[in-house]
């Protein structure tokens, strides 16, 4: 049971330490939605969005009001729409079109983002799964809401090199149709490895094939509050650290299983996963940088960096674990560069490198996020990127992803500005070295030895 009372011990966590939950997101099940009518389709998208979804940010707004609980996002996730759409979808054009009706349907209901517009390809692509794809550029720079991300990889299945390769295209020519605007398209573009099907956070979200037909999920994010605590026991032993992370954790994670728990009841609709993740904001004290320099580095980048990333992440996690029933998603520490003030400040000083920030991926939560490149890198370097980044989520069994922004007519020393919660980024150099003749090789690189399991 969680009561008013633990909520009050929260109070100054979320009025000086930028506590909040980062969202509520309602997965739907678009799959009773499928007809080969690319109209009575649209239709029946539209429709079971605007049902299920129409009390979500009423109800959301209700819970902070009554418990003085910040709720940042209302979301909506849905199943991928390569699925939806496979059998009414002749082209791309088709599918761009189902992007537009999810937009109109999470205008409004009123929610900030919507996922699930969204490929899995981790093996090989249907017909329907490639149009998806190359619908991307359309979809993402004549919407405003709408999110997508592909799975390119598993570690039961290896990595789908042909998928890689199209991608590293594909961010290009959404970077070149949202120019106008830093190619923000990219900012709502992810592309996974051993993506998990239960995932409230943008740009990745949406709802997997194995979940219920509506499903209440919550992400709590609490940097702040970890950093502040952190430097009450400055100097103290790596075991009072982190114990100090665990009880933290633990603190925040509560509010989110409270925050689930009402909606869930409120909506009727079954509570998910809370995802504990210390996502950043670009707001000063709101920094998982902050944190690593607060546990000893002098700078993010610095020697010990990924160490110190590692023992937050896995404490976070403990401590999470244990304060709700159900914790998924990507929960741990997020490292993406424009979100962070503290990352855009050493990558600034130039402390904090893409390489580096790539070997910090084989510890947090997810991957290269939300940093910006050149607009000229070639298509083929981003794909190399990837799949890099791929092969540490396959050979190391967990998630990984990668959201890069190519910004056309910027480059180094220039600077991305998104607004809002995604912030800016400086434009970080990226290795110049050609990757084209590996990327251009036909076919998917097996899964690892110690993927065969049964």
């Amino acid at each position: 049971m969680i009561n008013i009372f633990e909520v009050n011990e929260t109070n100054e966590m979320i009025e000086k330490e930028n506590l909040d939950v980062r969202t509520i997101t309602l997965g739907i099940s678009l799959i009773d939605c499928i007809t080969d009518d690319l109209d009575k389709l649209k239709e029946n998208i539209f429709n079971k969005i605007t049902v299920k979804a129409k009390d979500l940010v009423t109800t959301g707004r209700e819970i902070e009001k009554e418990f003085g609980i910040p709720i940042v996002n209302k979301r909506i996730s849905v199943t991928p729409v390569s699925i939806i759409g496979a059998s009414a979808c002749k082209s791309p054009d088709d599918f761009a079109q189902i992007a537009g009706v999810l937009d109109e349907a999470a205008a409004k209901v009123g929610v900030n983002f919507i996922g699930g517009y969204s490929a899995l390809v981790s093996k090989g692509m249907m017909k329907a799964e490639e149009m998806l794809i190359r619908s991307i550029p359309k979809a993402l720079s004549s919407t405003k809401l709408v999110c997508s991300s592909v799975n390119l990889g598993s570690t039961r299945t290896g990595i789908n090199m042909d998928a890689v390769r199209l991608m590293g295209q594909i961010i290009k020519d959404t970077a070149e149709a949202t120019k106008e605007t830093d190619s923000i398209g990219c900012a709502k573009l992810v592309v996974f490895c051993n993506a998990p099907d239960d995932n409230p956070f943008m740009a990745g979200a949406f709802h997997g094939v194995t979940e219920a037909d509506a499903v209440i999920n919550v992400g709590v994010s609490g940097p702040g509050v970890v950093n502040t605590v952190l430097k009450k026991v400055r100097g103290e032993s790596f075991e009072v650290l982190c114990e100090t992370i665990k009880k933290t954790a633990f603190k925040v994670t509560r509010v989110g299983q409270l925050v689930a728990g009402e909606a869930s009841r409120r909506l009727d609709i079954p509570f998910g996963i809370v995802d504990l993740s210390l996502a950043p904001t670009p707001a000063v004290g709101d920094s998982v940088a902050d944190i690593l320099c607060e546990i000893g580095l002098e700078c993010v980048g610095a020697p010990g960096t990924t160490a110190a990333l590692a023992l937050l992440n896995d404490q976070v996690k403990k401590g999470g674990v244990m304060a709700s029933s159900y914790v998924g998603g990507l929960s741990g520490a997020f490292i993406p560069v424009s979100e962070d003030k503290g990352m855009i400040d050493a990558v600034e000083t130039g402390s904090l490198t893409l390489e580096k920030l790539e070997a910090m991926t084989c510890v947090c939560s997810v991957g290269l996020d939300m940093i910006a490149i050149p607009g000229d890198t070639k298509a083929s370097t981003i794909s190399g990127i990837i799949a890099d980044e791929m092969a540490i989520g396959m050979v190391n069994q967990k998630t990984t992803a990668v959201r890069l922004i190519p910004v056309v007519g910027k480059g180094v020393g220039d600077k991305a500005e998104f607004g809002g919660l995604l912030g800016y980024a400086p434009i970080m150099p990226v290795n110049q070295y050609s990757c084209e003749s590996f990327i251009n090789r036909k076919g998917r690189i097996p899964a690892p030895i110690h993927s065969f399991k049964n």
